[in-house]
């Protein structure tokens, strides 16, 4: 079956794009770079979207496309004109916010707001607003999706979540206009998979794409990482066995907890609420390189216990489901055997997931009934029937692994 829809995910070093049939299975997928030196820069970001669509319709035909969305990383905005024309590069997710204004948003912002942060686009936006010719500040999805539609100043619920916006309410808060924000240089929310406006003819002449197929609001890299492992029903999470261990939870109510670096993203009635781990990948690599962590797996019994009480750290400090910003890595008594010890750790890690899992419950989320992974960590079977036993519910295959194939069925929903 040919593709019906297109999802483009901006990521941290590049652009990749999915192609979904009708079912909202991947048809082909793509990737395109971005050099570090130009991910700042908005006119890369469109040139790897194009590169991104050639690629696609190289491997499979585009004439069925009825619809495009994008995500992208959450936290990074651009200042642009009423033409959609960028004033200044893009200040990345990562990139610290002035101090003058983080303090402004420290003083008046709620102490649950995802405003909070060194690096909040809430505060790039208060920096920005005086530019001469601003019109919004945008997320790079916002920009991005513009750039295919032609309609600038529109954003998504998941988005705009660190940029102040109150998710409960649907709406900028009035906090915003207490620290001098202009919330007019703020874009209008969405839910992610509202239908924005049709491709625009020359676009679409230029990638290849059908005429007036339809462009619909995105979401953040990580909530389309989320939806394309398939996982759909309150109560399902998702892991992430990346460098650290990250989990979302699907919800029917928010839960908003700073102190674990715990807020909701929302998924039209229903929330996304999540947190990471500074465990991981990171914390096993101290010890082991990828060859010795798959040769020493496969000497492992799951079904045993250890016999150690390891909590792995890269370093000091932990934030979720502990925390402590002084916690030191527990990893003593050392076994003399590199299997028993490699045991112990990926034990260790089970269970600080588990305690993950509950302590999202503790704070208000349904407790987890099943769960789908992603990341190099799950492709270790010992790990994770290790897990299995700690979690004590079914492991689940994900759908897909690609932001983009969720962002795809996101565009799915904005046509029906």
């Amino acid at each position: 079956m040919s593709g019906v829809a297109i999802g483009i995910d901006i990521g941290t070093s590049g652009v990749r794009a999915a192609l979904v049939d009708a079912t909202g299975a991947a048809v082909a997928f793509a990737a395109a770079p971005i050099p570090p030196a130009a991910r700042r820069d908005p006119q890369a970001l469109w040139q790897a979207a194009g590169a991104v669509l050639a690629a696609l319709g190289a491997r499979a035909p585009l004439a069925a496309v009825r619809a495009l969305a994008v995500d992208g990383t959450s936290g990074t905005v651009l200042p642009v004109d009423r033409a959609g024309t960028p004033l200044a590069p893009a200040s990345l997710y990562s990139d610290p916010a002035p101090p003058d204004a983080l303090a402004r948003i420290a003083a008046a912002a709620p102490e649950d707001s995802a405003a909070h942060g060194a690096a909040s686009p809430a505060a790039k936006a208060l920096a920005w607003q005086d530019h001469a010719g601003l019109a919004w500040v945008l997320h790079e999805a916002d920009w991005l999706a513009g750039r295919f539609c032609g309609r600038f100043g529109v954003s998504d619920e998941n988005n705009a979540l660190k940029t102040g916006y109150d998710p409960r309410a649907r709406c900028w808060p009035a906090w915003l206009r207490t620290i001098g924000l202009e919330v007019a240089r703020l874009p209008q929310v969405q839910p992610p998979g509202a239908p924005l406006a049709p491709v625009r003819p020359e676009v679409a002449a230029r990638f290849g794409l059908p005429a007036a197929i339809l462009v619909v609001s995105g979401t953040t890299d990580g909530c389309a990482a989320f939806l394309a492992t398939g996982a759909n029903a309150v109560g399902e999470g998702v892991t992430s066995l990346g460098s650290t261990l990250t989990i979302k939870l699907l919800s029917d109510r928010p839960v908003f907890a700073p102190r674990y670096g715990i807020y909701s993203h929302r998924l039209g009635d229903r929330w996304l609420p999540g947190g990471a781990s500074n465990t991981g990948g990171a914390a096993l690599a101290r010890h082991f390189d990828p060859a010795a962590l798959e040769r020493l797996s496969a000497g492992i019994d799951p079904a045993t216990a250890s016999g150690l009480d390891y909590y792995p750290l890269p370093a000091p400090g932990e934030r979720f489901p502990i925390a402590d910003p002084a916690m030191p890595p527990r990893e003593d008594p050392r076994p003399a055997g590199e299997v028993a010890f490699l045991h112990g750790l990926l034990e260790g890690i089970a269970r600080i997931e588990a305690l993950a899992y509950r302590r999202l419950a503790e704070l208000g989320a349904p407790a987890v009934r099943s769960v789908r992974s992603v990341g190099g960590g799950a492709a270790n079977p010992a790990w994770t029937a290790l897990r299995a036993r700690h979690l004590g519910v079914p492991m689940l295959p994900p759908r897909a692994e690609e932001a983009a194939a969720g962002t795809a069925g996101l565009a799915l929903r904005g046509v029906g």
